[in-house]
């Protein structure tokens, strides 16, 4: 998982509470980065059919192509074509008289093949809509007061 993986769940959860269709500069707005790096990461979205794009200055934008309900995150992972725990490479230039050496690369990549299964299985269970929903519950809590600005709305 990585900043890429923020940037499309923020993006999609933008998507669908606000309706219709967004700028890559609007999203870029809401997520606090670059337009380029947005449409980055749309383009794949789009590729993995969870964003539409239209051309046009007037009606031009990104649109979600499915409710948030029907998307995970693990929808989204795919799409970006990542791990959620990468694997860690041992030292390429490592003693090959060392056993411990020798069969380090094999019993990372296992135990970080088997995390990453793990980390899959559980955003497989969790929905766009329920991060959503996570963000609006804390809002009323009152866990973050600076997001509730209603000049800053989703529309």
């Amino acid at each position: 998982m990585n900043a890429e993986f923020a940037v499309a769940v923020h993006s999609l959860v933008f998507l669908a509470r606000r309706g219709g269709t967004s700028t890559s500069e609007e999203i870029a707005r809401s997520v606090c980065t670059h337009s380029a790096r947005v449409r980055k990461v749309l383009s794949r979205l789009k590729k993995a059919q969870l964003v539409s794009s239209r051309e046009g200055h007037q009606d031009g934008g990104y649109a979600a192509m499915r409710a948030a309900e029907d998307v995970t995150l693990l929808d989204v992972l795919n799409a970006l074509e990542t791990r959620v725990v990468p694997p860690i490479r041992p030292c390429a230039d490592s003693d090959p008289d060392c056993l411990i050496a020798s069969g380090m690369a094999g019993a990372m990549e296992r135990l970080t093949g088997r995390l990453d299964d793990l980390c899959r299985g559980e955003l497989a269970r969790v929905s766009l809509a329920d991060v959503q929903k996570e963000i609006f519950d804390s809002l009323k809590d009152g866990d973050n007061p600076s997001v509730s600005n209603p000049s800053v709305s989703w529309r």
